[in-house]
């Protein structure tokens, strides 16, 4: 199992933090065009599932997967958004997800007295605490090619 890159926008869509681990390819655009084209199609897929689900969609949409990897979402009642890419095996990753707000993002930025909301996030303890809970995680690991 392992884990490719996370981003994590705001409710507006602004990219506030984005990194990555164990991604082999990259896309070939800027940084700044893939985070739109990401949100831009959990926009429409979040909007796709809320009009066709058969089910109450409260939890909404929580991941796609496709033959080669898996993109998980967690969207806060506050409206941020966290999207982890992994391989297809990773399990456990809405609570993985859920952990990483709650340890992470809470603990480290939004306890932190020199971030502003809807900046990005630039602090240093940040990045290392999130690589470290990352790397700690089950699903963390290198990419058997």
């Amino acid at each position: 199992m392992t884990i490719f890159n996370l981003y994590i926008f705001d409710k507006c869509g602004t990219l506030m933090h984005y990194a990555e681990w164990n991604r082999t390819k990259k896309s070939g655009i800027t940084r700044e065009e893939e985070a739109k084209l990401t949100y831009g199609m959990l926009f429409s897929i979040k909007s796709f599932v809320s009009k066709i689900s058969p089910y109450d969609p409260r939890e909404g949409f929580l991941y796609y997967k496709t033959n080669r990897y898996a993109l998980h979402y967690l969207e806060t009642p506050s409206g941020l958004k966290f999207v982890l890419n992994t391989d297809t095996t990773a399990i456990n990753v809405k609570e993985l997800l859920q952990q990483l707000y709650a340890k992470v993002w809470v603990e480290y930025v939004v306890r932190d007295p020199l971030w502003t909301p809807g900046a990005v996030v630039t602090s240093e303890l940040f990045h290392s605490k999130l690589d470290e809970f990352i790397k700690q995680s089950p699903i963390f690991g290198i990419r058997n090619i």
